[in-house]
């Protein structure tokens, strides 16, 4: 039987344990899927990019008409709160975990119908857990992904608790044997099951462009920063099939995974096989600016 850690977590109001956190089965998340959630990656106590994370809750939220229920200093006294009582639970100091704060909201509780039901409270759970970065091997080597026709819905913008596209896609990788899936609609180019995907061709950064079909992950406004910085060329616009294919390096980005090179795709070699010169200027400013950040927190 798989029972829940005794890990501390917060739901509507009310800071618990994770076995002890209960919702009503007429909540809107659980019959429906009504709901959006946030994943903020925290690096030695400190939030990496939360303002950015919480306007796109706040967007996300607004596509689906629900009030954000917290201001956010108010997302921010929970979030801390939980991140001191993880760091006790593990007998460790906060600055010595990375963690991931997992934000969840639904539209709330109220008899099971179509039509969104105004004057309900949203259910509101937050969690902390410790994150896992991919692993040296990964980095050093890459990573083997598969590709896929994007058979998801057509509000892919919207962060949605409704995520079992999303889980068929992971599927696919996972049968596989590979980490991710690349998917294409109308041959295009759209993301991967739980990551975005950048296309790398003769030193330039290419990413499908911010529309309903693609979740403008928060490393969109990063790796443009990066692309910047790092002096590379940087694009948004319609990539195709033939194009990923022929790319010359291939790169996953999300919260978890940062940045991080594909290097198989559909059992072929991206590129020379290896990760290439762009991956290694990206994560090295990836983890420069986590730097900064830890230290622009703390002063």
């Amino acid at each position: 039987m798989n029972t829940l850690p005794p890990l501390p977590c917060y739901l509507n109001g009310e800071f618990t344990l994770l076995p002890d956190a209960k919702i009503s089965v007429m909540d809107r998340g659980f019959i429906f899927g009504d709901g959006v959630y946030e994943v903020v990656p925290v690096y030695a106590g400190q939030a990496f990019r939360f303002e950015q994370h919480m306007a796109r809750l706040d967007r996300s939220l607004a596509e689906l008409r629900i009030k954000n229920p917290l201001s956010l200093v108010q997302w921010q006294t929970v979030m801390d709160r939980l991140l001191a009582d993880y760091a006790r639970s593990v007998a460790q100091p906060v600055d010595a975990l990375d963690q991931l704060i997992y934000i969840q909201v639904t539209r709330g509780v109220a008899m099971r119908d179509h039509v969104m039901p105004v004057d309900i409270e949203p259910t509101v759970f937050v969690m902390s857990n410790t994150m896992k970065l991919p692993s040296a091997e990964q980095r050093s080597q890459g990573v083997a992904c598969v590709t896929a026709d994007d058979f998801r819905w057509e509000k892919a913008h919207i962060k949605s608790v409704s995520l079992l596209g999303a889980v068929l896609a992971r599927q696919i990788s996972a049968d596989a044997g590979a980490l991710e899936t690349v998917m294409f609609r109308n041959g295009l180019l759209s993301e991967a099951a739980a990551s975005n995907v950048w296309v790398v061709k003769d030193g330039k950064v290419l990413g499908p462009p911010k529309n309903n079909l693609v979740l403008e992950g928060i490393r969109y406004g990063l790796i443009e920063d990066l692309c910047r910085e790092q002096g590379l060329g940087f694009e948004l616009r319609p990539i195709s099939r033939a194009e990923v294919l022929a790319a010359d390096e291939l790169l996953l980005s999300s919260a978890t995974k940062e940045v991080l090179p594909i290097t198989r795709l559909d059992d072929k070699p991206v590129g020379q096989g290896k990760p290439g010169p762009v991956y290694a200027s990206l994560y090295a400013g990836y983890q420069a600016a986590k730097q900064r950040s830890r230290k622009a927190r703390s002063a």
